[in-house]
């Protein structure tokens, strides 16, 4: 899975210690990065109404 931008979600290149989004231009350290898990989008199932 590759890192993206915890700001814009765009894919970051560059890398390992320092990523840079090309598409907001923001550097990120490697250890800002979540790379293992990725948030779900909440979704109204379950829901009583």
């Amino acid at each position: 899975m590759a890192a993206t931008c915890p700001r814009c979600r765009h894919a970051l290149d560059e890398g390992p210690v320092q990523y840079r989004c090309s598409h907001c231009r923001r550097a990120v350290y490697a250890a800002d990065v979540d790379t293992e898990f990725r948030s779900l989008p909440l979704t109204s199932v379950g829901v009583a109404q």
